[in-house]
């Protein structure tokens, strides 16, 4: 996916995906998700999310909704709090570097 947000390019074929997230339902269903942080060749984060038709991903179709995706662009500070929530210790120092004890 790629998209221009405020004049900047985030592309997921071309920036390095450092960390994965799902929250354990099949793609099929409504409540599914899936989010993927990236980090661009600048060292900007950003997340790509996907989900199903009762998430915050889902997209406007037909007469409701259905299945969606989103670029979100990230400081820093917000890769290392989604980090936080979603990724265990080592993977999380594997991209912010060791944190103190």
């Amino acid at each position: 996916m790629k998209k221009i947000i405020n004049g900047k390019e985030y592309d997921t074929n071309t920036a390095k995906c450092v960390a994965d997230w799902e929250n354990g339902y099949g793609h099929n269903d409504f409540i599914s998700v899936e989010e993927h942080l990236y980090r661009k060749k600048t060292g900007e984060f950003f997340l790509h999310g996907e989900g199903g038709a009762m998430t915050e991903y889902a997209e406007h179709c037909f007469n409701g909704y259905c299945y969606g995706e989103k670029i979100i662009p990230f400081s820093v500070g917000e890769a290392k709090e989604w980090a936080k929530n979603h990724l265990d210790g080592d993977t999380y120092e594997d991209i912010f570097g060791s944190v103190e004890e």
